[in-house]
């Protein structure tokens, strides 16, 4: 495969490809149960790798990738057989050949499954690809350009290699003609299947792969996952607790200034029940700008964060451990001193989240949105 635009739906916008990045850190456990798969011999044709977003599924489904392509093609066995080497690592020389072609998208034992360019026809397809426009799902078309690419002979005898990215955006189409190729597998292939909500997948398709299960990262494995994608902070526990420990979420809470978004909110809280209005319809203005969609979208993320945290203070009767900026936990205790007040929260979290969601639907004005939240949550405060 070539390398196509700079647009890519397995990207996250500022970071490296899961393909170029080297060192998957946090996830030893998930490397160790498919290692021990490898040196025992029992290598499942299909794996699902599933997690929350951000924590490093793709780089680990790369990895694996990167491993199982550089080793050479296995013998056809008798009394002069090698020994079967015992792995301890997925770690492969980033100057292997394998290396390198992966990461040029040439490496022929490789086929890369995920979202096309939209529109129905070649020509739709080829304004959208110019324009940077890529397809809401993978559709059951590119599903059969997968279908070509296993009945071609594996090169040199080697490993055939699939990596869906992710398993999540299918469509049902296209889910089953993924499924007909799961139920009988070619030989030497291998397919990754990422997913972020495996529950959200045919269960057929599931019960066909063996599943690697990632966990969120810790600050300190956050730490090194920001500096190896160059974007080192020096709040890395405070992004650790917001971005729930996934690399992905953080990295975009970084590029669009999340922490001040969120110390903002904090602020605005701590004035209530008597809402400091001018500062709320600043930050209302701020989310309405024009080209401001991302920031947005984030900033309805950090409030439903935030009215959780005030909701779950009040039911353990603590702030959480982390305080993710100064004055959060003072504020917390402020509107949740107790546990009738945090079921009162969980209540006002539930019909924020499901009034944003209609917002977001009905294409509401961004300001308008903004305050009616801020106004819900000034209601419950004053309860």
């Amino acid at each position: 495969m070539s390398e196509e635009a700079a647009v890519q739906p397995d990207r996250i916008a500022g970071a490296p490809h899961p393909r170029e990045t080297e060192a998957l850190f946090g996830q030893a456990s998930a490397e160790q149960d498919f290692l021990a798969a490898v040196n025992a011999q029992r290598l499942h044709h299909a794996w699902l790798i599933s997690g929350p977003m951000g924590v490093g599924k793709a780089t680990l489904a790369w990895r694996i990738a990167r491993f199982l392509l550089a080793q050479p093609p296995e013998d056809s066995g008798g009394m002069f057989a090698p020994e079967p080497v015992t792995h301890t690592s997925l770690d492969i020389d980033p100057e292997h050949p394998v290396s390198h072609r992966l990461r040029a998208l040439s490496e022929p034992g490789l086929f890369l499954l995920r979202r096309g360019w939209a529109g129905s026809t070649d020509s739709i397809r080829e304004k959208s690809r110019a324009e940077g426009k890529l397809a809401s799902e993978i559709r059951v078309s590119e599903v059969r350009e997968l279908s070509g690419f296993l009945h071609m002979t594996a090169t040199d005898g080697g490993r055939r290699i699939v990596i869906v990215d992710s398993a999540d955006e299918m469509n049902t189409n296209a889910a089953n003609a993924l499924l007909k190729m799961l139920e009988e597998p070619p030989a030497r292939t291998t397919m990754l299947l990422i997913s972020h909500a495996p529950s959200r997948l045919l269960p057929t398709i599931r019960s066909r792969c063996r599943e690697l299960r990632l966990a969120p990262l810790s600050p300190d494995d956050m730490h090194a996952a920001l500096v190896q994608a160059g974007s080192e902070i020096a709040e890395t526990p405070a992004l650790a607790e917001l971005s729930a420990g996934s690399v992905g979420e953080a990295l975009r809470i970084i590029q669009l200034d999340g922490l001040k978004i969120y110390q903002e909110l904090v602020a605005i809280f701590a004035s209530l029940p008597n809402l400091d209005r001018p500062r709320a319809l600043k930050l209302a203005e701020a989310a309405a700008q024009r080209g401001g969609e991302a920031r947005f979208d984030l900033l309805l993320t950090l409030i439903d964060i935030l009215v959780t945290r005030i909701a779950r203070t009040g039911a353990t009767g603590q702030p959480p451990v982390t305080e993710i900026v100064a004055g959060e936990a003072a504020m917390l205790r402020s509107l949740a001193p107790d546990v009738y007040s945090a079921r009162s929260w969980a209540i006002t979290a539930q019909q924020i989240t499901e009034r944003t969601r209609h917002g977001r639907a009905v294409n509401l004005d961004a300001a308008a949105l903004v305050l009616d939240t801020v106004f819900k949550i000034q209601k419950t405060a004053s309860a």
